[in-house]
């Protein structure tokens, strides 16, 4: 293997995730709340007991007003 090869190889892997990184949990994004900046990824909105609206919209547990929420961009997490 030459040296452009080996160049390739370690670019190759710096761009794969490895097990267990976050986003790999059904997470599509995060709630947030303008007021607060209180950030909630969406699949930790049931465990952390937040209130919801009539929509299901989950309420800030700071100051209670209805959360945005923001899609995770790529294949991250929305963090």
């Amino acid at each position: 293997m030459g040296l452009l090869g080996t160049i390739a190889d370690a670019l190759e892997g710096s761009t794969q995730r490895a097990p267990g990184n976050a986003g790999d949990d059904g997470s599509e994004g995060s709630y947030w709340c303008d007021d607060c900046g209180v950030r909630v990824r969406d699949v930790e909105v049931d465990a952390e007991g937040l209130d919801r609206d009539g929509d299901g919209t989950p309420a800030c547990p700071d100051c209670g007003e209805s959360m945005q929420f923001e899609r995770a961009s790529g294949s991250g997490c929305a963090c």
